[in-house]
C-alpha cells in the first residue's frame, strides 16, 4: 500500500478512537506529508471538520503555487465541501481510498481537471462498512441525511 494512504488511514482510525467518524486524509507536496487530518465534527462539534478539511486547516496557510504542487489523499470520495476546497486551492490531483460508501463529487473534479484516482482499498472499505452499521445516525448526520 502507498505510504501516503497508509497515513491516510492512520488518521481515520484515530477518528474511531476519538469516537468520531473514520475518514482520514494526508496533504502531500513534493512527496511530503504537510497537513494530516480526520473527520473532528463530533470530537469538536464542527460541522466543518471533514478529513480533508481538518488536513487542509493543518497544512496551515500555504501559497498557491504549494497547493498546485500538492496532492490529497483520502480514504473516502470527497464531499461537496471537501471537493470545493479542492477546486479553491487548485490542487491537481485526489487519491481516493474508497468510493463504495459515499461517491463524493469525482466527476466534478475529473471536469475541472482534477486527476481522480479511486483505489478501492479494502481496508478503506471495512472500517467504513463497519461504522456505518455500528453508527448509522452519525454517518447519516455527516452526510446530510
Amino acid at each position: 500500500m502507498d505510504k501516503f494512504m497508509k497515513a491516510a488511514i492512520e488518521e481515520a482510525e484515530k477518528g474511531v478512537e476519538e469516537g468520531g467518524i473514520p475518514i482520514g486524509s494526508v496533504l502531500v507536496h513534493k512527496d511530503r506529508i504537510i497537513g494530516r487530518g480526520h473527520n473532528r465534527r463530533v470530537q469538536s462539534g464542527s460541522v466543518v471538520l471533514h478529513g480533508e478539511m481538518d488536513a487542509l486547516e493543518n497544512a496551515g496557510r500555504q501559497s498557491c503555487s504549494v497547493y498546485r504542487e500538492c496532492v490529497l489523499y483520502t480514504t473516502l470520495s470527497p464531499c461537496a465541501m471537501c471537493t470545493g476546497g479542492v477546486l479553491l486551492y487548485k490542487i491537481p490531483k485526489v487519491v481516493i481510498g474508497e468510493n463504495q460508501t459515499l461517491m463524493g463529487e469525482e466527476e466534478l473534479l475529473r471536469s475541472r481537471g482534477v486527476v481522480v484516482e479511486v483505489l478501492q482499498e479494502p481496508s478503506c472499505i471495512q472500517i467504513m462498512a463497519t461504522f456505518t452499521k455500528q453508527h448509522p445516525e452519525l454517518w447519516n448526520e455527516d452526510t446530510g441525511k
